[in-house]
């Protein structure tokens, strides 16, 4: 096991929208404070989790620029700027600039055609190399169709551009690749992406874990963190437990049925957001409203 030399955790957060599905910024504001108090680094805007993809590019800017004010600087601030080409993304990047965002997150695209593997690659290192912004690649493996090829990835991390990886792939081999990465390149930020696996990952040579629920765990994110850097592993796991089941909670249980809206819905009961609208219209069950409704207030 190689210790990281800090830990620290950041949210991959939500966007809060009204009714409308238009960014609701002082929302936003209430958000990033409560993850300044929370212990937050830093937040992921715009990523799956805030419907970027979905968000029209006039609320995209409305959504960084809120975000990037009310961190004031407390937080660091990364922005999704994934596209189908280098120039979209180049554009979505320079958006992300100008709102003062500190980094620009790249993620495979919904749809590439005539995606081959070097086109697949090509498609990160153009955008990353010619990036106003220090980038990060997002790894999401098998879960999307388009998928960097496991032995690209590491030429792809070594990108003097390339600051930090969020790896939500939940793959050995894909991990080992941005390990070795990191080994050549010891600046290289590793950030895990699957809030189920947090504790194997720090364990493995990680620095942080970055993740959607987040905004809804964080003090136990910080207890697993305390208690992994003092080498009390088996109580960590035992936080990472408990912290799990919360998740399963507020998601809808293991098959995940509430996702978004459940996250959106815990925001609404800590009275950070206003609404649990979205683009994506994930259910939420009485199960799931009911334990929300306990774990908002106990919390």
């Amino acid at each position: 096991m190689t210790q990281p030399a800090r830990i620290s955790f950041w949210s991959a957060v939500p966007t809060p929208l009204t009714p409308g599905l238009q960014v609701d910024t002082e929302s936003v504001g209430r958000m990033v404070e409560a993850a300044v108090a929370d212990g937050m680094e830093g937040l992921f805007v715009a990523g799956t989790c805030g419907e970027g993809p979905w968000l029209p590019d006039r609320e995209r800017r409305r959504l960084m620029a809120a975000a990037v004010a009310a961190a004031a600087g407390r937080l660091r601030i990364a922005a999704q700027v994934s596209d189908n080409s280098v120039p979209r993304i180049l554009d979505n990047a320079a958006l992300a600039a100008d709102c003062g965002a500190d980094f620009a997150i790249i993620a495979p695209p919904a749809t590439l055609l005539n995606a081959t593997p070097d086109r697949i690659v090509a498609l990160f290192a153009g955008a990353a190399q010619a990036c106003p912004l220090p980038v990060g690649i997002y790894d999401l493996g098998r879960h999307r169709p388009i998928m960097i090829p496991e032995d690209r990835l590491k030429e792809l991390y070594l990108l003097p551009q390339v600051k930090l990886v969020k790896d939500s792939s939940g793959a050995p081999e894909r991990r080992a690749a941005a390990l070795a990465a990191k080994a050549e390149k010891p600046e290289l930020r590793l950030f895990n992406g699957d809030e189920f696996r947090c504790l194997e990952y720090l364990q493995a040579g990680y620095d942080s874990c970055l993740f959607g629920g987040a905004a809804a765990v964080a003090p136990q994110l910080r207890r697993i963190g305390a208690l992994f850097a003092a080498g009390r592993l088996e109580e960590a796991a035992q936080e990472e437990a408990e912290m799990k089941q919360a998740l399963f909670g507020i998601y809808g249980g293991e098959k995940i049925a509430c996702w978004l809206t459940g996250l959106k819905y815990y925001m609404v009961q800590r009275g950070l957001f206003s609404t649990s609208a979205s683009f994506l219209g994930y259910p939420l069950t009485d199960e799931c409203r009911a334990f929300i409704d306990r774990y908002a207030a106990a919390a």
